[in-house]
């Protein structure tokens, strides 16, 4: 299967800088979602179904997921978002390198019309308003 934009083709710099941070953690990442209309949703729920003995491998914990509604801010719209937790980078780099995930990454890529992956660290909530 050929790999396609905003679907299962990593951008190679933030992947480069992502990994250079191995030993980092803990690291939330966010999936932003779009389903192909015909049946995606369904197919996101195996994928989910067979990633999860892999993420619990991992150490890694779904924290939320929710189907976004009224969109306040902003353009564009998801089908679903999804907040996961993992213990440090390299947690996640081994479980979509691992021969398992390899196995099952076909079921996310062929549910999505397009996503977005986006790795985020924690910040201390009380230093918000100090942007300093």
């Amino acid at each position: 299967m050929e790999r396609r934009d905003g679907i299962d083709r990593p951008n190679e710099d933030a992947f480069a800088a992502f990994s250079k941070r191995a030993a980092d953690g803990p690291v939330f990442m966010l999936n932003l979602l779009e389903f192909r209309p015909d049946g995606g949703a369904e197919r996101y729920a195996e994928y989910g179904a067979a990633v999860a003995p892999l993420l619990a491998r991992a150490g890694g914990n779904p924290i939320f997921a929710g189907r976004p509604a009224e969109s306040l801010i902003g353009e564009g719209s998801w089908d679903l978002m999804v907040l996961v937790s993992y213990p440090t980078r390299q947690a996640f780099l081994d479980m979509v390198s691992s021969p398992e995930y390899q196995a099952i990454e076909h079921l996310r890529t062929e549910s999505l019309v397009r996503s977005e992956l986006r790795a985020m660290d924690a910040v201390d909530t009380g230093a918000l308003g100090d942007q300093s």
